[in-house]
């Protein structure tokens, strides 16, 4: 990751911090979040968990479906790093996952990553000063990928994604706080359900059957979370997605 070159690191930093716009879609944003990191960081995939006000961790985004599964059954289960992380307040670097089965550090995340044909696992907090509102997971293939500069890179991008989040110009009362979580929470139950009928009807997976919905969303300029609904509820008004296209 240190050989990435200065003009992309800004341009993803620059992208991650600018969330100035009208109709501020936190799904995307997150999303975009996972998937940059992803690029950045070679071989690791990402998921992101947000905490809601009190303090309880819900799956957000994350670079591919494995990964997301796997955030999942660390939260069913109360096990591994993202929520390690979170209620430490610290991050989680280049951590083996053999090393941590064997010292039984997560007894049951631990061997299930491993299994998932995962080495290796970081968990940074999404923080401002004090203030933690999720964790950034990486699960990597190698063990001991990230040096002190890319462990640098990847917290300063948590960080700005965490102010980001925060701004006063979203983020106003603890009141929008909440319902802007449950909001994403409900846009991300709509989404799944998109993902399983294009997937389906187009005959991909879970992850190509994602794509296929963001690129119609960005293509027609529609929010991600809207565009799911209407997959949901009215699928034949959107041919492109509605019918497979020729083979």
């Amino acid at each position: 990751m240190t050989t990435v070159s200065a003009q992309r690191l800004a341009k993803v930093f620059v992208e991650v911090a600018d969330t100035l716009v009208d109709e501020f879609d936190l799904i995307e944003f997150l999303q975009m979040l996972a998937g940059r990191i992803a690029g950045l960081t070679d071989n690791n995939t990402v998921g992101i968990l947000l905490a809601d006000p009190k303090r309880r961790l819900h799956f957000m985004a994350a670079s591919d479906e494995t990964t997301k599964f796997l955030e999942l059954f660390q939260l069913q289960l109360q096990d591994g790093p993202c929520v390690e992380a979170f209620h430490d307040g610290e991050p989680v670097i280049n951590t083996d996952l053999t090393a941590a089965e064997a010292a039984a550090r997560w007894p049951r995340f631990a061997p299930h990553a491993a299994e998932a044909g995962f080495r290796s696992v970081h968990a940074f907090p999404l923080r401002l000063r004090q203030e933690i509102i999720g964790v950034l997971g990486l699960f990597g293939d190698t063990v001991g990928d990230l040096d002190d500069s890319d462990v640098q890179i990847v917290q300063a991008l948590a960080d700005v994604a965490a102010i980001s989040l925060l701004q006063e110009r979203t983020i106003r009362r603890s009141e929008v706080l909440t319902e802007q979580l449950q909001g994403a929470l409900n846009s991300r139950i709509v989404i799944e359900q998109a993902k399983g009928a294009i997937a389906q009807i187009h005959g991909v997976d879970v992850d190509a059957a994602f794509e296929l919905i963001r690129g119609y969303a960005r293509r027609t300029n529609r929010r991600l979370s809207e565009l799911a609904y209407t997959v949901v509820t009215d699928l034949a008004s959107l041919p492109e997605l509605a019918h497979p296209r020729s083979r």
